[in-house]
């Protein structure tokens, strides 16, 4: 099964596993860090990003995948769209049926608004769903959101948004408690206190989690309170183009059915986007760690309506997603596998680095070992490092994984590896959309009234890079936020003539500015067929 070299490496993990238990390596310094950044994250590759010409960005750099997704023609160019008699016509529109779209949702019915939700997939078909390390909040004698937000603020590398970044710390006690009354079952000591650990770049323990997915166990209790409260779910039906009306505020959406590809049109008084992050766009060829939906499509709905982008050129690659085997090449493996003691260690059985440093730091240092430093492990179709998960068991005890991590040892045990008594293979895997729309502290974009966004479309709450336990965070008090003020505002909002003039206006932009291109958007789904797509 392995090759003579394989076998060879993985031997000198073993014969050093007790001395690398006992080894604890230096943190790197702000200068050290910064150099390493710009030499090997992918952020840092110049070539890999494309100037926009058109938009409210015009003349900022993004992803070039995202760029042409940016500068496309809309799905609804040479199609006429009946807007006086709408399918749908409520309150508060929610675009998104994951861990942001389901919280906004909930938070605008409670507020009495009349609330729909539509989703390309179904309701949990999320980047919450694939969660697994846990959700971070200050709420232990110990600590504070002041702490919380200088570990947060210097992990984005100080580009956070503060308004938005404080907004997340000092609302994260108040939301993991309102997951738990909604009936989260987060891990507890016997005495009912709940179980924290640390994450990357904390500098407290205040990670709270259900064992290893604890983004799964919050979407179910999310999707189960939208069930249950009987909030009207329209599913496999994707929002194509946002409707304004005579004033420019947001007022609807034009909806396409993904079986029949018929339009639907639905009237809103306000829209909340919630439609994730990116990873299906590949970036720079990267694997990702995203669900099948995740293609950027609420950049790209916002971008063309008029509302501003932030951070676009910013993106995390998880270090640890999984390098060997390759059915489940990019698929996310959990910080928490280095919180409870596991290190990273080259082909030559040698940790190289502090297990929790930041991300971004975490990967460029993984890139490197492999291309410069030439200290990869080959796994035939590409390179990785070891993840020394027998130390959890060696620091820990007997039975830490199995009560921690059960859903890391089961994907890895489908394919004979016990993670137990084997270390594992890792290497970067896109993981997380770090900028997106501009927003205010009450969630509305900055460009398009009435247009609010949550969840990981969002731009500025993470800065430049994102601490573990975060995102989940930022669903859950964004999610919130939005729905709340999007039911404030609908309340207080008579919707004008519906109108798609702007899709008009911006298919003009692109003609002025002699792009070409027969690419169309937003993208939906991700092809992997090689033939036409929808």
């Amino acid at each position: 099964m392995y090759s003579e070299k394989f076998q060879q490496s993985l031997k000198l993990v073993e014969e050093a596993r007790e001395r690398n238990i006992a080894y604890e390596p230096d943190r790197m310094t702000a200068k050290q860090k910064e150099d390493l950044l710009a030499a090997y994250h992918p952020d840092y590759k110049q070539d890999q990003f494309e100037i926009l010409k058109i938009g409210p960005n015009k003349g900022e750099k993004v992803p070039c995948e995202l760029a042409e997704m940016l500068q496309a023609h809309s799905r609804i160019s040479n199609i006429s769209v009946d807007l006086e008699n709408p399918d749908y016509d409520v309150d508060v529109l929610v675009i998104g049926g994951g861990g942001a779209g389901s919280s906004a949702a909930i938070e605008a019915h409670e507020a009495g608004a009349n609330v729909m939700i539509v989703t390309k997939l179904r309701i949990g078909d999320a980047n919450t769903m694939m969660a697994e390390g846990g959700i971070q909040a200050a709420d232990k004698p110990n600590d504070s959101p002041a702490i919380h937000f200088v570990d947060a603020f210097g992990g984005g590398h100080f580009a956070a948004k503060r308004e938005l970044l404080s907004k997340l710390v000092c609302d994260a006690p108040e939301a993991i408690l309102w997951l738990s009354e909604l009936g989260v079952e987060f891990d507890k000591m016997p005495d009912g206190t709940m179980v924290t650990t640390h994450g990357g770049g904390t500098s407290r323990k205040r990670m709270h989690a259900a064992k290893d997915y604890s983004g799964a166990e919050i979407m179910r209790t999310l999707r189960d309170e939208v069930l249950n409260r009987q909030i009207p779910v329209v599913d496999f039906t994707a929002a194509i183009e946002l409707i304004l009306d005579d004033k420019g505020n947001a007022a609807g959406a034009v909806l396409m059915n993904m079986e029949t590809r018929d339009l639907l049109v639905a009237r809103a008084k306000t829209v909340i986007i919630a439609t994730g992050g990116a990873g299906r766009m590949h970036y720079q060829g990267f694997p990702t760690s995203n669900h099948y939906g995740a293609t950027a499509d609420g950049l790209v709905l916002g971008y063309r309506a008029g509302a501003k982008l932030l951070y676009a050129d910013t993106l995390q690659y998880h270090p640890t997603g999984a390098a060997y085997p390759e059915q489940i090449f990019g698929a996310l493996v959990t910080e928490k596998v280095r919180s409870l003691g596991a290190k990273l260690v080259n082909v030559n059985g040698e940790v190289f680095m502090h297990p929790l440093e930041t991300r971004d730091v975490s990967a460029a240092s993984i890139i490197r070992e492999c291309s410069t430093r030439g200290n990869g492990v080959d796994t035939g179709d590409g390179q990785g490092v070891w993840l020394d998960t027998p130390m959890i068991e060696r620091i820990g005890g007997e039975g830490t994984i199995m009560k921690r991590i059960p859903a890391m040892w089961r994907m890895f045990e489908k394919y004979g590896i016990d993670i137990r008594y084997e270390p594992i293979l890792v290497y970067p895997t896109l993981h997380y959309q770090n900028g997106g729309l501009d927003i205010t502290p009450d969630c509305m974009t900055t460009g398009v009234e009435n247009l609010f966004v949550a969840g990981e479309a969002v731009g500025g709450i993470h800065g430049r890079n994102r601490l573990m336990g975060n995102s989940l965070l930022d669903i859950i008090v964004f999610g919130r936020q939005a729905g709340k003020s999007a039911a404030a505002v609908a309340a207080n909002t008579c919707v004008g003539k519906l109108s798609l003039d702007h899709v008009a206006a911006f298919e003009a932009e692109i003609a002025s500015s002699g792009i070409e291109t027969e690419a169309v958007s937003p993208k939906l789904l991700p092809n992997y067929t090689g033939k036409a797509s929808i």
